[in-house]
């Protein structure tokens, strides 16, 4: 190799070196709250295909181009999904005031058992009815889920009445299509662990600026 080839591929080097170290040092200086984890470097989600409650066909294409507010839930739930769903409808509008790019809920049943489209649009329609109501049939369901770092269990018996065990995490997928972060619960005692709308209103400023 020749000396002008050689000191080229060092100039190349020293460049790729010097912008990781400055992307790297911009985002330690943000701060941002105990219960919110921000990936420094943005996961891929995997190819997935869930349906909303028109039925209409929700993958990676389609909620490219926006940010998207990912929390798991289902229709019986007696107490962190009624409070969290109320909580990210009227966290919705303030997150799209801020954002230079659209902001979206989906909410993902975890019990396609009982969760019918029908039934989630209901359920959606009645907190905000831009809130995308996702369901698909665990096959697509649960690879999906596992893929953003969360989780959930449905009992295995044929029982009607019966509850899901889930996370009461938020994910946030940033517009090219990547977990960008994980907004946490508060865990209080005698509470029931919800997010904490203020904290996901300044981290998520912070995030995008």
């Amino acid at each position: 190799m020749k000396l002008q080839e050689k000191l080229g591929l060092l100039f190349v080097a020293a460049i790729a070196l010097f912008a990781g170290q400055f992307y790297y040092q911009t985002n330690q200086q943000k701060q941002y709250s105990e219960t919110t984890l921000v990936y420094q470097q943005p996961r891929a989600i995997n190819p997935f295909k869930l349906y909303d409650q028109n039925n209409n066909l929700v993958n990676n294409e389609s909620i490219a181009g926006k940010w998207n507010l990912v929390f798991l839930g289902y229709l019986s739930c007696p107490d962190i999904c009624p409070m969290t769903m109320a909580k990210l409808s009227r966290l919705l509008p303030e997150l799209n005031e801020i954002s230079p790019v659209p902001v979206q809920v989906l909410f993902v049943s975890v019990d396609p058992k009982r969760d019918s489209a029908e039934k989630r649009k209901q359920y959606v329609d009645y907190f905000n009815p831009d809130i995308l109501g996702l369901g698909a049939e665990h096959v697509d369901l649960f690879p999906f889920v596992r893929n953003l770092g969360l989780m959930y269990s449905v009992p295995d018996n044929d029982a009607q009445d019966y509850f899901v065990d889930h996370s009461a995490s938020v994910v946030l997928i940033d517009p090219n299509g990547n977990t960008a972060a994980i907004f946490k619960p508060e865990i209080k005692l005698g509470q029931v662990p919800t997010i904490d709308t203020a904290i996901i209103n300044a981290d998520f400023k912070t995030l995008i600026q």
